[in-house]
């Protein structure tokens, strides 16, 4: 997670889709994986995800060089359910829905800016201004606190407090830097409040956007698009008769 957060937004295609265009297109497509468990649409859905990032900007090498702790991740996954018990065939339609699930994730997380997404909340879902620049300002926290845990390790090591080899003391210790972490975030965060709420965050009237957020008809393509992938693999599921519904 902290390689997405700290890489910035990768120059593609897909960067200049409204961000409510693809978590549009997220929620289409993880419909009928999330109701199924049959392999037949989820193989039709990632198989389809899988030429067509080519085509928004996301080719072989940038997937390798950014879907990798998704793929670990994946596999700690499949190895828990095949320790639990679960058989070879239920493994594979499991991991192919995941799969097909974390694609289009990706693709918002890497072609994504957080400003252009939280001024299409604002403007195109019209969300609340204090709940969606709100987020904005904690998702750029992140990084910063992340930065903020290094020092605090640096300068307790200076301090001559090790850990070593004993487990019990590195606990001890990852638990007093993570308190003092907490407290510097708590800090961050009420000067950062304060600062939002004299800028006018919080009165609730009509807001003037300095980066106007519309959809485009190349925004309409695309949801309408999604639409008809995920409505056609469902299709062909019933059809084939492998459609198998999750809570029937």
């Amino acid at each position: 997670m902290s390689i997405l957060l700290t890489s910035g937004v990768v120059p593609t295609r897909a960067g200049h889709l409204n961000p409510c265009a693809k978590i549009t297109a997220i929620v289409l497509l993880g419909v009928p994986l999330l109701l199924s468990i049959d392999l037949v649409s989820s193989t039709i859905l990632l198989a389809a995800e899988l030429v067509a990032l080519p085509l928004l900007g996301l080719g072989p090498r940038l997937l390798g060089r950014y879907a990798w702790p998704m793929l670990v991740g994946l596999g700690g996954i499949v190895v828990a359910n095949l320790v639990a018990g679960g058989s070879i065939g239920s493994l594979g339609v499991v991991t192919v829905r995941l799969i097909a699930l974390a694609l289009p994730g990706l693709l918002l997380v890497l072609t994504t800016d957080p400003v252009h997404l939280a001024d299409a909340l604002v403007q195109v879902w019209h969300a609340p201004a204090r709940l969606a620049y709100g987020a904005l300002a904690a998702f750029r926290l992140i990084p910063l606190l992340a930065g903020e845990w290094q020092s605090l390790r640096r300068a307790r090591r200076a301090r001559g407090l090790d850990a070593g080899r004993n487990p019990v003391v590195a606990v001890r210790l990852a638990a007093g830097t993570l308190f003092a972490l907490l407290v510097v975030a708590i800090r961050r965060g009420i000067r950062l409040a304060a600062a939002m709420d004299s800028r006018g965050f919080g009165v609730r009237r009509d807001r003037s956007h300095a980066r106007p957020s519309r959809f485009s008809r190349v925004d309409w393509a695309f949801v309408a698009g999604t639409a008809v992938l995920a409505a056609v693999a469902v299709t062909v599921s019933v059809g084939t008769g492998h459609w198998h519904f999750l809570f029937a």
